[in-house]
């Protein structure tokens, strides 16, 4: 009998034992399915700040562009980068990607049979590196794209029994992981009495892939996979004071329409078990968005089951990107602080937010910036002024350099809703002065293309004056000193007489001058040498040399546009500016332009684009012209480039193999040195298409601001 039992005990163990093994395997296997990604995806386009994809074979190929040299601008190609960095070969394999702060300048190289090239600056950049998880992070099995809420992706095959099976382990663990997590979340955001925030609390800027935050007060779930904008928060293991606990809780009993929604999903839970179907997957079922426990509630509103409020369309007058910096310091003091939220709630009403409207989102800085909510979060009025009801003062310095900076690099991503097309502005509320300096800070978000208003409550007393670190700190950050970009608001309790004003000036689009960049407001013109010295070969050397940089430019009807002069004796219009809207039809426009073959004729050249392009550039159009010869002109070529720069043409000369000095210079705007450029083979010409476009972005960047 005894040994009856002992052999029954024991086989009962082997199979327990067998059981939980296999089923870790499973578990395993689960967590090892890489989204596959196809060859044009940009890693800006994917949401998820660090991921691991699988590339197809044959991603080495030119159309798909490559921006960079180890570190690689977010609208490059993720598969064609991994091949320049030699992480993987044109077979394909396994890329891990981390998503990091954009750069001032990217460095073009040729590598592992890509050629990548140089820009001058992005918002976001990426790492390429070996296909293995970091130890301690867990990675997607499916990625977010920026075009749609949730997009899945292509995943390796695997069976339906072992996908069932998987889904059933993984999904029973999340549960149980997710049910703690947010039973401390609930502890902690029912707090009776807030606690302050220390002043000497660090904004964390780049969000953790194993960590899904949940903005406060944010009414619409987010996906589990996609990371919340970033964040200053306390270390995991405490109590978040200040920013993540709930607004002004009253109670730390549960919420009744909390236990309600918990009582339905317990009784779904039962009725599943009965019917013998996994629990996990039943509780998926239920949800519109999210299951019970992704649904990450932190706040009263988003325990009240009522409806959304509807989506809106906006003021389609007004599609502008904007981000409000916020004065969260100690100087401002309770009262003040409340007035400006009142004023951030009017402007967001006179706004209109909407899809097809202005979007805004609002960074507190004192110490340190953070951000409250981004572009996407809120996508009408009134949810955005509850929202901005329940922000907390953060406290500390004035700290206004440092916040445009995070504003800079962190903000206007496309994971955080910026669309792009529209301008981004950025709108500082400053109480008094700041207290570090703003200046080199405000020159790169310039650049960027970020137009920067001040709105000054209180200035600075004569007395007060020798506090001031940085004088005329206004006039040092607004994109233009005109007084259009700043206002000046004697007192805290006269801030709703500006609200107008200021509403109607970040709308005005065709005077927000920043968004203007050297890459999106140019007409440049080619003028292409077509002579018989050329040659056939040659001639479409020099049609890849124009395509090259032509692709650099943002080009559209109201961005950069395109047209092309070929000459030899005579002239011929290849394109115009208005002819072609798009890079694609640019690019193929260039390919199909025939060599002419005949003499020399450069001055007459000048003098047609002159009259044929650029007397019909739009006014806001910086007019640029590229003059390519291989040789010395039959007619004088001083005064048509004389006249072409009185009427505001600047223009660049690149003279091969014969071209006369003499001649190159003539052309060139002045400082003659950095507008003409000279290669000894036409094979050469490739090598100055960096430097060309940096120097027209140079240029452009050191324009006055008044």
């Amino acid at each position: 009998m005894r040994a009856t039992v002992i052999a029954a005990f024991f086989g009962v163990f082997l199979t327990c034992t067998y059981t939980a093994k296999e089923a870790t395997k499973k578990t395993k296997k689960a967590k090892l399915y890489v989204p596959q990604i196809d060859c044009d995806v940009k890693a800006g386009k994917i949401i998820n700040p660090e991921f691991i994809a699988k590339c197809p074979p044959g991603c080495q190929d030119v159309k798909h562009r490559v921006y960079g040299t180890d570190i690689y601008a977010s609208f490059s190609s993720v598969c064609n980068a991994a091949i320049h960095s030699g992480i993987i070969d044109n077979t394909g394999g396994k890329v891990l990607v981390q998503k990091v702060a954009g750069h001032s300048g990217y460095r073009g190289s040729f590598s592992n049979g890509v050629r990548s090239l140089s820009l001058p600056r992005w918002r976001e950049s990426f790492l390429v590196s070996e296909g293995k998880p970091r130890k301690g992070v867990t990675y997607p099995s499916t990625l977010e794209y920026s075009s749609s809420k949730s997009t899945a992706v292509k995943s390796e095959p695997k069976k339906p029994e072992q996908d069932l099976k998987g889904m059933k382990s993984a999904d029973t663990a999340n549960t149980s992981e997710k049910t703690s997590d947010q039973g401390d979340t609930a502890r902690k955001e029912h707090q009776t009495t807030p606690e302050p925030t220390p002043a000497t609390e660090m904004a964390t800027t780049t969000p953790t892939p194993t960590t899904t935050t949940t903005e406060p007060s944010t009414t619409v779930p987010q996906p589990t996979t996609t990371p919340a904008a970033p964040r200053t928060t306390a270390a995991p293991a405490k109590a978040r004071p200040g920013l993540h606990r709930g607004r002004d809780m009253g109670s730390s009993s549960v919420h009744p329409a909390y236990a309600s929604v918990v009582a339905a999903a317990a009784r779904q839970v039962q009725a599943a078990q009965g019917r013998g179907q996994n629990t996990a997957m039943e509780i998926d079922s239920w949800k519109p968005g999210l299951s019970l426990f992704d649904t990450g509630f932190t706040s009263k509103e988003e325990l009240n089951p009522k409806p959304l409020e509807p989506i809106s369309q906006g003021n389609q007058n007004c599609k502008v990107d904007l981000s409000f910096l916020m004065d969260g310091s100690w100087s401002i003091g309770k009262r003040r602080f409340q007035l400006q939220k009142r004023f951030l709630g009017n402007v967001a009403q006179a706004l209109g937010i909407g899809n097809a409207g202005p979007l805004m989102g609002i960074v507190q800085y004192g110490d340190d910036p953070s951000t409250e909510f981004n572009l996407k979060t809120y996508a009408n009025s009134k949810d955005l002024r509850n929202a901005i009801e329940k922000i907390q003062q953060k406290g500390g310095l004035s700290n206004v350099g440092k916040a445009l900076s995070f504003v800079n690099k962190n903000f206007f991503l496309d994971a955080n809703g910026n669309r792009g097309g529209a301008p981004n502005v950025v709108v500082v509320m400053v109480d008094g002065w700041p207290t570090d300096r703003v200046e080199e800070a405000s020159r790169l978000a310039r650049e960027s293309g970020i137009n920067i208003f001040f709105v000054t409550v209180e200035a600075a007393a004569q007395s007060e004056k020798q506090n001031v670190i940085e004088p005329n700190f206004v006039d040092k950050a607004v994109c233009r000193t005109s007084g259009f970009y700043s206002i000046n608001v004697p007192s805290w309790f006269s801030l709703h007489k500006v609200v107008q004003p200021l509403v109607k000036r970040v709308c005005d689009t065709e005077r927000l001058a920043c968004s203007k960049t050297c890459l999106n407001a140019a007409d440049i013109g080619f003028v292409i040498d077509g002579s018989s010295s050329v040659g056939t070969g040659n001639f479409r050397t020099v049609l890849q040399f124009v395509a090259n940089i032509s692709k650099e430019f943002e080009i559209s009807d109201t961005d950069t546009r395109i047209g092309a002069v070929q000459y030899t004796y005579e002239q011929r219009l290849e394109f115009s500016f208005d002819k072609y809207s798009t890079k694609q039809d640019v690019l193929n426009a260039i390919k199909r332009i025939s060599y002419w073959s005949g003499g020399t004729s450069t001055g007459a050249a000048i003098s047609y684009a002159s009259e044929q392009l650029f007397s019909k550039s739009k006014p806001n159009k910086r007019k640029i012209m590229i003059v390519i010869t291989d040789g010395r002109s039959y007619d004088d070529v001083s005064m048509p480039a004389m006249a072409a720069h009185q009427n505001g043409v600047i223009a660049y000369s690149v003279g091969v193999a014969w071209a006369a000095p003499d001649e190159l210079e003539a052309i060139a705007s002045d400082p003659a040195k950095e507008h003409s450029f000279f290669v000894d083979d036409f094979d050469n010409l490739y090598h100055y298409v960096n430097q060309l476009i940096q120097n027209i972005c140079t240029e452009f960047n050191s324009q006055p601001r008044n």
